[in-house]
């Protein structure tokens, strides 16, 4: 079926390099993207196999991290990259996956209030509290992207560009893997970059 649009959102550790039901599987690129189903932030319930026939990106992200700072209040950059991708019909889910107490868990409201402050224009959020569905993408960094094919097939993870800073000036002479992946498969061709390192905070999961 097809994803409405939900509610638009969306560290002190640095990693460089919802209740949840979910299968438990390896994220391995050309391999069938793991099954997954998520409470999202306006109370909606999303499951990854209901979007077959779309192109799928899942962003994992915490507001409070200065790499999402970077690509989010400081740039634009992710918020842009989402627009860019809703309007051709891709579904772009945030995932949170801190955990209650930790830093960058929000509830629902927030989470939607902080995309409307950041003119983020996300398909949903999916509040991963329990961690279940980061753990089973192998999830290690905000921000951390994983994009699949309308098959269900997983054609790329790894960061959101090239140059691994916190930095906003090094946005303009990264190479910007994500969108260089979403044109290579809109154009029906294979992903320069289908795995690279993912930099940023790491995740602060439950344990």
């Amino acid at each position: 079926m097809a994803i409405k649009k939900f509610a638009k959102i969306i560290c002190a550790g640095v990693a460089l390099g919802l209740a949840a039901t979910v299968a438990v599987a390896d994220p391995v690129v050309g391999k069938a993207a793991p099954a997954f189903s998520g409470k999202t932030a306006d109370g909606s319930q999303v499951d990854l196999a209901s979007l077959r026939g779309k192109t799928v990106v899942l962003e994992w992200t915490n507001h409070e991290c200065p790499y999402v700072v970077k690509h989010y209040e400081k740039s634009g950059n992710i918020p842009k990259l989402q627009k860019e991708a809703t309007e051709d019909g891709i579904v772009w889910l945030q995932v949170i996956s801190s955990a209650p107490g930790k830093q960058g868990h929000v509830d629902g409201a927030t989470a939607v209030k902080l995309n409307e402050n950041r003119g983020a224009q996300p398909s949903g959020v999916i509040l991963d509290s329990d961690g279940a569905i980061g753990k089973l993408y192998a999830a290690q960094t905000s921000p951390h992207l994983f994009i699949i094919n309308p098959q269900g097939v997983l054609e790329y993870k790894g960061g959101i560009d090239s140059i691994k800073s916190a930095k906003e000036d090094d946005i303009a002479k990264a190479t910007n893997y994500v969108r260089e992946a979403l044109d290579a498969l809109a154009e029906g061709k294979k992903v320069p970059h289908p795995s690279t390192a993912p930099y940023g905070c790491s995740i602060k999961y439950a344990s």
